[in-house]
């Protein structure tokens, strides 16, 4: 439920995107009263491609950082602005194109595919991107029966489970909201809810997606929880998703992680305002390393048309 001042702020942001012709992008994790000014809520790849199919003029992208790179690589013509330029990710502070570059050499000629979690310079240096709900697809997608897989060594793994005619070469990040989750909490989850059903993300551990009944990305957890018959649900991912999943399905119930991602909750109403306002927060990238990356978004985009 809305506050008072919280319907006011949604009352002025829908007012000033349409005087502006500008697109609000949500990611499933930002905080629910975000979700009433979104123009499109969804995962990575729902994003993306909502990025690359506006004739918006200003983008405003409610996420975190390598996000916002995204859409402004997708879209260089276009202004992309964020509520809060703090708003980094963890797991894409791993890696760096100079560590990638580096880490190649190992493996001459083997494909690089990069989670789209990661900054603009390291897909600069990927041959293709993926999102956690194609990367099965994706690396399927390559000729190549070994592939180098950046930065999260969990989507890795389920990658290689899902594919085991490709040797998956992990790099070893990770998302800390999904890595701390062990097959220990999980089977906690089932003795204090044996009739949930379990959703995990792919960024968690290999024992735990072994142990979930439902494997998914984000906006995957929305129809997997559609489709099944079961009334409980139990979802391993950051809290945002949990609040979304009531939302959408108000007949269902849903228990989640205590685990927040607190870049993703930087974002607030007052922040999407200022940023419409102002425009101040807006979001750059060097034009020879979008150039690269933006090949790299293309091939991913091409093969899960």
């Amino acid at each position: 439920m809305l506050s008072d001042k919280q319907k006011q702020l949604v009352e002025e942001v829908r007012k000033l995107k349409a005087e502006k012709n500008a697109l609000i992008l949500v990611h499933n994790y930002q905080r629910p009263e975000i979700y009433e000014v979104a123009d499109f809520i969804g995962d990575s790849l729902g994003l993306c491609q909502k990025a690359a199919d506006t004739d918006a003029d200003v983008l405003v992208f409610c996420g975190v950082n390598f996000m916002a790179e995204t859409a402004k690589i997708l879209n260089p013509a276009k202004k992309v602005v964020v509520p809060h330029s703090g708003a980094g990710c963890a797991m894409a502070d791993m890696i760096n194109a100079d560590d990638l570059l580096e880490f190649k050499k190992d493996y001459p000629g083997v494909p690089v595919v990069c989670y789209v979690n990661s900054t603009a310079e390291v897909k600069s240096v990927s041959d293709i991107c993926c999102t956690s709900s194609n990367a099965v697809e994706v690396v399927r997608s390559l000729e190549s029966d070994r592939v180098i897989f950046v930065p999260d060594q969990n989507l890795a793994a389920y990658v290689a489970s899902q594919a085991p005619e490709k040797e998956v070469i992990a790099w070893k990040g990770h998302c800390p909201v999904h890595h701390f989750v062990n097959a220990d909490y999980v089977e906690d989850i089932k003795r204090r809810h044996p009739e949930a059903k379990i959703i995990a993300h792919p960024e968690t551990k290999p024992e735990v997606t072994a142990l979930a009944d439902y494997v998914s990305s984000t906006s995957g957890m929305l129809e997997c929880a559609r489709k099944d018959d079961s009334d409980q649900f139990f979802i391993l991912t950051e809290c945002g998703m949990t609040e979304r999943l009531r939302q959408e399905l108000p007949g269902k119930e849903f228990f989640g992680l205590c685990n927040m991602c607190f870049d993703m909750k930087k974002n607030t109403l007052e922040l999407v305002l200022k940023s419409l306002q102002d425009e101040k927060e807006e979001v750059e990238v060097d034009p020879d390393v979008a150039a690269k990356a933006r090949g790299a978004l293309e091939k991913m985009m091409n093969v899960t048309k």
